[in-house]
């Protein structure tokens, strides 16, 4: 884990306390990669419910956010996941990719969602109530929860996609435009995952 953990639970805490029993927090991983989908995890954790060590994924070692993955998958009361390929980033931009991935996510959770608690500046444009939180994945826990299941999920979806598209080396970079990824555009032409709109691909 790099430094310290800045997450709380007490915007959760009010809500619960206010009589909320549906909370999720919701995050994205892999909106500024140039191959890949970008997913989104809709996370609602049981009224006070609190999970230790919990961090923006991106603080995080890729063996302890398998460990949370697991305990949230154990301990949550529901979890949405939304995916959206690269075509379709291509299609509407990365923008309105994204909030159809948090779309998703909400949709597909298991329970109806009072409340939304989302990353960034922008709500999710759904019927519910939320609050958009700057650097949410870093201050509030169940964003930063939904973070971890967001970012596991698609480092998954990327590791197989090593298997499909070889030579590209989508296992170590996700699809992010390191160096060894842009030289391999470059020899190689973009694979289909790619996302031909963004720089570095076109």
């Amino acid at each position: 884990m790099r430094g310290i953990s800045t997450v709380t639970w007490g915007v959760e805490k009010d809500l619960w306390d206010r009589g909320y029993r549906s909370i999720a927090g919701i995050d994205e991983a892999g909106r500024g990669a140039l191959a890949g989908p970008v997913v989104a995890a809709a996370v609602v954790l049981p009224p006070y419910t609190e999970i230790p060590r919990v961090d923006d994924s991106k603080r995080l070692r890729r063996e302890v956010r398998e460990v949370l993955y697991a305990q949230i998958q154990s301990l949550a009361a529901s979890i949405g996941v939304g995916i959206v390929g690269a075509e379709v980033i291509d299609q509407v931009n990365i923008r309105q990719g994204t909030l159809k991935a948090m779309m998703a996510a909400v949709q597909h959770a298991s329970q109806d969602i009072e409340y939304l608690l989302v990353d960034g500046l922008e709500k999710v444009p759904l019927p519910v109530t939320q609050q958009a939180f700057v650097g949410g994945d870093q201050t509030v826990g169940s964003i930063a929860a939904a973070s971890i299941v967001a970012k596991v999920t698609r480092d998954r979806l990327m590791d197989a996609m090593e298997q499909q598209y070889p030579g590209y080396g989508f296992a170590q970079h996700k699809g992010y435009g390191t160096a060894a990824h842009l030289q391999a555009i470059r020899q190689r032409g973009p694979s289909a995952i790619h996302r031909r709109t963004f720089r570095g691909v076109m």
